[in-house]
């Protein structure tokens, strides 16, 4: 259960925090993990993935961030040991592979690749969040994963306003969302 996916479920205000900052975006992700799940995997999924958003929110095309072993700190992966299964997802294991091979399981490693089979097979918010979603199994959880990197790459305004309609507390969340940032891709609701 230690290498479970709560810990990247809730990762993007971590990342979107030192949107100036790669490096400690990368990292203070990988450590945010270590509060309720500290193994190597939990950690290193959490570095690989809040990557990944800092590159969505600063403008990074899709191809690049799906690309093999993306880092916005160039060479990153080259100086920093990642678990092996971690690894085939990195370099492009959700791209080859579709359900039933795809799962969106309970195990982080699992969860991330199941995410990112959903946002690149998809061209917008709605597509991959509800593939994610359809895949079944842990499905709140990697519905959770897909929506965060398809949130900070598609913006604000790519996610639909009867998504946006049911959110509780929505202000609240805006309103601190946009203080975690000066980087905001836009700030119309």
């Amino acid at each position: 259960m230690s290498a479970g996916n709560g810990s990247i479920m809730r990762l993007a205000p971590v990342p979107l925090f030192y949107i100036n900052d790669p490096l400690q975006a990368i990292e203070m992700s990988g450590e945010s993990a270590k509060t309720t799940h500290a193994l190597q995997v939990n950690t290193d999924t959490c570095k690989y993935f809040g990557g990944m958003i800092w590159g969505a929110a600063n403008g990074v095309s899709k191809e690049e961030l799906l690309s093999e072993n993306y880092s916005p700190v160039s060479g990153y992966w080259d100086e920093h040991e990642m678990t092996e299964d971690l690894r085939e997802v990195a370099e492009g294991s959700f791209k080859v592979k579709n359900p039933p091979e795809i799962i969106g399981s309970g195990y982080v490693v699992q969860s991330l690749e199941a995410a990112l089979w959903a946002f690149y097979n998809s061209d917008s918010y709605e597509v991959g969040v509800l593939k994610a979603v359809n895949l079944g199994n842990d499905a709140d959880t990697t519905g959770a994963i897909c929506g965060q990197l398809a949130g900070a790459y598609y913006g604000l305004n790519g996610i639909p306003d009867r998504f946006k309609d049911k959110i509780v507390m929505k202000e609240l969340i805006l309103s601190s969302a946009k203080r975690l940032t000066v980087n905001e891709k836009d700030d119309t609701y």
